[in-house]
């Protein structure tokens, strides 16, 4: 059990809650943990979003597709990332996205009533809890809103070298690696693939860029 509360305590959720602490409100909140291997739906579309998800192990992708087979990666998450909890705090009806593995991953589970209702003891670490998941919700408006900023733009050279520059921005440095294949990519940014790798080949004889596979320099 040690062991597991070790791997839960790094999620960004249970920040600065530890040991018996967090043994407690883990069995408070009624938390489950379930295994998903590759490519298995998580969360569908449509589905009552009335539980958070904590990725303990592996990664998973926020996706939405439209009736012609068209995907948009909305979000990519690692260990310790959170899904869900926007929606169902909102109490929307059905899910406006899907959860898929994209590795084998282990997800812990905690219906959203539980985590919104404060206990009666008003137990320190639950509090503790709430103000994670007000920092998490705000992170995400963050992130969302530069990806729209990125999504405004035009054209796909545009797209590309918007999403990259934050990128470079981010990480402090001008050789980075993104968290997306090729394709993955594109649905990231709402293009075609075939144009994207076309713009990405313009940029690297343009020497504005370089790059090998996830791997990119910008010059």
């Amino acid at each position: 059990m040690r062991k597991e509360l070790e791997v839960i305590s790094r999620a960004t959720l249970f920040g600065g809650i530890k040991g018996e602490e967090l043994e407690k409100l883990l069995v408070c909140m009624d938390s489950t943990r379930k295994k998903y291997r590759r490519q298995e739906m998580i969360l569908s579309e449509e589905e009552i979003p009335d539980r958070i998800g904590i990725v303990l192990e592996g990664s998973v992708q926020v996706v939405q597709d439209d009736v012609f087979g068209n995907r948009n990666i909305v979000e990519k998450l690692e260990k310790g990332g959170l899904f869900g909890a926007a929606f169902a705090c909102a109490g929307v009806r059905k899910s406006p996205v899907s959860v898929i593995a994209e590795k084998d991953c282990e997800i812990c589970w905690m219906h959203i009533g539980k985590v919104l209702s404060v206990c009666p003891a008003a137990c320190p670490c639950h509090q503790q809890m709430l103000r994670n998941l007000v920092t998490i919700l705000a992170g995400k408006n963050v992130a969302f809103s530069e990806k729209i900023t990125c999504l405004s733009r035009r054209s796909t050279r545009e797209k590309l070298l918007s999403y990259l520059s934050e990128t470079a921005k981010k990480e402090k440095k001008r050789h980075f690696v993104i968290p997306f294949n090729r394709q993955e990519l594109a649905d990231y940014l709402c293009v075609d693939r075939s144009a994207m790798s076309a713009e990405l080949s313009k940029l690297r004889r343009d020497g504005v860029l370089d790059y090998r596979k996830s791997e990119f320099w910008l010059i």
